[in-house]
């Protein structure tokens, strides 16, 4: 059964990411039958995870209309820093807060909402390095695998990818 067959999900991407933090969630959720576009600065261009592992954009932060998607998900490593500096990926995050749609952040995914302005008052994990971070932006830091607060879904690390996939997916699967 897919479970998510008719959903669609931007998976954001720039150069550094950590490669597992990326493409763990893509497979998974494509193998729910979701379609995941991979977004990033430029269409078809070819992104090197830390650890070497490419992948190749689908389309552009600046061509897509987040109108058109279910959920948005916030890859970890360096690339949140470089991420974080366009406005148009601090508008699509923007736009899922505004909407209660799934929102997915693992690491230093953080940086990207932070910079968006949507975690005061939200209950948030991360990388424990970005924690006095989140705590700055008025977020509630936890120590766990997951944290769950509406439909913003965190996690801190890739040992805790099937924990962060199982309640993205949860959470995806009941949003509108």
């Amino acid at each position: 059964m897919m479970r998510l067959a008719g959903k669609k999900i931007i998976q954001l991407v720039s150069n550094d990411f950590e490669d597992l933090e990326l493409w763990y969630p893509v497979h998974r959720l494509r193998e729910e039958g979701a379609t995941v576009d991979i977004v990033g600065e430029k269409a078809g261009e070819k992104y090197i995870g830390k650890y070497g592992v490419p992948i190749v954009s689908d389309k552009t932060f600046d061509e897509i209309n987040p109108a058109d998607y279910d959920a948005i998900l916030v890859p970890g490593g360096w690339s949140p820093d470089l991420l974080r500096r366009f406005d148009s990926v601090l508008t699509m995050v923007r736009h899922f807060n505004e909407t209660k749609q799934p929102i997915g952040q693992i690491c230093h995914a953080g940086w990207v909402l932070i910079s968006a302005g949507v975690l005061k008052g939200i209950n948030v994990t991360s990388t424990p390095g970005i924690k006095d971070d989140m705590t700055n932006a008025g977020a509630t830091w936890h120590d766990e695998p997951v944290v769950v607060d509406g439909h913003i879904i965190s996690s801190r690390r890739p040992p805790d990818l099937p924990d962060y996939m199982r309640e993205f997916i949860r959470v995806l699967e009941g949003s509108k």
